[in-house]
């Protein structure tokens, strides 16, 4: 975005862990079985790379209206994310001691994402 001062997407702590939970998402479903790599283990890694690729996409748009859409989906595709990781742990797929602290971390960026979709409303459009 051309108002932020210069900053990049990367500097984004929201991005940042993003990244953070694709690398997490990615170790526990390299386990799932053979026959879920087109099924959940496909829609997992997908939806956790939504996350970090919709903040980077948005912050790469001409204005804070977009941003925050596009911050809308990411936010979305954390909600989504937590459902499929509690899905592979009922299923017996993932641990609890995996999906646990992956749930956490999600709750967390999701909460990062909700504020920073609040300030973007706050500040007016240039």
């Amino acid at each position: 975005m051309q108002n932020t001062g210069g900053q990049s997407y990367e500097d984004l702590e929201v991005w940042r862990r993003g990244i953070a939970m694709v690398r997490e998402v990615y170790q526990a479903t390299a386990e799932f079985p053979r026959e879920e790599i087109y099924g959940l283990t496909s829609q997992i890694r997908r939806a956790a790379v939504s996350v970090p690729s919709n903040i980077a996409e948005g912050h790469g748009r001409q204005s804070r209206g977009e941003f925050r859409q596009f911050l809308g989906q990411a936010r979305g595709s954390v909600s989504e994310l937590e459902t499929q990781i509690v899905i592979a742990r009922d299923l017996g797929y993932l641990r609890a001691d995996v999906a646990d602290p992956i749930l956490q971390d999600l709750r967390r960026i999701g909460r990062m994402l909700s504020g920073l979709i609040r300030s973007l409303k706050r500040t007016r459009e240039n």
